[in-house]
């Protein structure tokens, strides 16, 4: 789980750069739309990296949850394609990029239901 320790604070740093680069960077009112997304995807990237560290911690007092894994990788493709589409609409302006959003909600959805279902499993 060493990667998902090295992703949650890498993924932290980068989500709190963009916030605070959304917030004082991204000034003006054509600016708006473009920081709010900037703003949505720091807060769900700074979110899903507290909740990697969290997983990584987990598996390590429990290393054979296979489900842990998986929650994390879900996790990890929920910050790449979510955050990362709004994040590519907002300085790129490649809006056919919000039809891939979705896909990593689902993903982001997914993760914390299998770390549900470790607890569960595991704790229950």
């Amino acid at each position: 789980m060493r990667i998902s320790v090295v992703m949650a604070g890498l993924n932290g740093a980068m989500a709190v750069g963009l916030g605070a680069f959304a917030a004082h960077g991204m000034s003006g009112s054509e600016m708006d739309y473009a920081r709010g997304l900037v703003e949505k995807g720091a807060h769900y990237q700074l979110v899903h990296a507290v909740a990697l560290g969290v997983i990584a911690a987990l598996v390590h007092h429990v290393p054979d949850e296979k489900i842990l894994r998986i929650a994390a990788y879900a996790m990890l493709a929920g910050i790449f394609f979510f955050c990362g589409s709004l994040y590519a609409i907002a300085f790129g302006g490649a809006s056919v990029l919000g039809a891939v959003a979705p896909v990593g909600g689902f993903a982001f959805i997914g993760g914390w239901l299998l770390l549900a279902a470790a607890g569960f499993r595991r704790f229950g």
